[in-house]
């Protein structure tokens, strides 16, 4: 059985993998996000990331298209106590920004979309840097003391204005930020390396980072001359015009080779071995698309492995 990860100091315990819910109601039906959703539960999978504005990008969406379908799957299932629900707030369009009104009022229409009187982890999912840290806390503190949200957590927050927001907590007591999101993948260290891990690092936090798989490059389904059919590929293939996208592909092959696994797999996996990174994100639109990324919870990478993709990444 997989090993569940503290999440910083929330007192949560995590699968290594969390499931991104950004497809669900998008390239992902009813049908296919109850499959998926099924698969990574049976697996041991318990830690499901949404937003309260996926999937507002898509044709006939109004947002939250992505919440209401893991809320209706936990009423299927009878499983609420069982998964680890984290959602976000500032990106609705209904919702915008983290003035605390509207921290609030969010989180109500989450609570009632996910059909659930608390969630687990609630990100700021986007900075507002119009509203004072100050307010943010004591509007997040409020759910928390509530018992409307059991940690909070950022994305997209400078390392400056964390800083700030961990220090007004300290100081007076409140709801403290445990959880940190933010890109990182081996296409993009610089992302999150340097000054946001090291105040991650020096406050304890635990981090559950995005594009974890680069919008599917290091999948090395990306290849010159390939065509594949996905709503982010050219995102994704731009990747293979850079001197970094092509070493990391070449490290991950021949890791790939050695090992008998996935891209993927190896691409997650050495995620999940760096500093403070508590659960790489990555989500898929059918359960077979799941296979190569729930693997990385039972493979460990030797030093000389790690060392070939850091230095490949660099």
């Amino acid at each position: 059985m997989t090993t569940l990860r503290p999440l910083g100091p929330s007192g949560i315990d995590v699968f290594p993998l969390a499931l991104g819910g950004n497809v669900f109601g998008w390239t992902a039906d009813t049908s296919q996000t109850f499959a998926v959703l099924d698969a990574y539960a049976g697996a041991g999978g318990n830690f499901v990331d949404t937003a309260d504005s996926y999937s507002v990008w898509a044709d006939g969406n109004q947002g939250g298209e992505s919440e209401s379908l893991i809320g209706r799957w936990m009423a299927a299932r009878g499983n609420r106590a069982e998964v680890v629900v984290a959602t976000k707030v500032g990106a609705h369009p209904a919702f915008k920004g983290l003035s605390p009104t509207t921290i609030k009022a969010a989180a109500e229409a989450s609570l009632t979309r996910l059909g659930t009187d608390y969630i687990d982890v609630y990100y700021t999912h986007f900075d507002d840097v119009s509203v004072p840290v100050e307010d943010i806390v004591a509007a997040l503190d409020e759910l928390v003391t509530a018992g409307k949200v059991r940690a909070v957590a950022a994305s997209n927050l400078t390392p400056e204005r964390l800083q700030e927001s961990l220090d007004f907590s300290d100081r007076e007591g409140l709801a403290r930020y445990a959880v940190l999101q933010p890109e990182y993948n081996l296409v993009s260290r610089d992302t999150y390396e340097g000054g946001l891990q090291q105040v991650a690092s020096r406050n304890g936090l635990a981090s559950v980072p995005y594009f974890a798989l680069a919008s599917g490059f290091l999948t090395g389904k990306y290849r010159p001359g390939a065509s594949v059919d996905s709503a982010r590929s050219g995102s994704a293939a731009a990747h293979l015009t850079t001197v970094r996208g092509q070493r990391v592909l070449a490290a991950l092959d021949t890791v790939a080779r050695d090992r008998g696994a996935e891209l993927a797999t190896i691409a997650l996996a050495w995620l999940a071995s760096r500093p403070t990174i508590a659960a790489p994100l990555a989500s898929a639109r059918t359960p077979e698309q799941l296979t190569a990324l729930l693997a990385m919870a039972d493979l460990e990478l030797t030093d000389a492995e790690l060392s070939l993709l850091t230095e490949a990444s660099a």
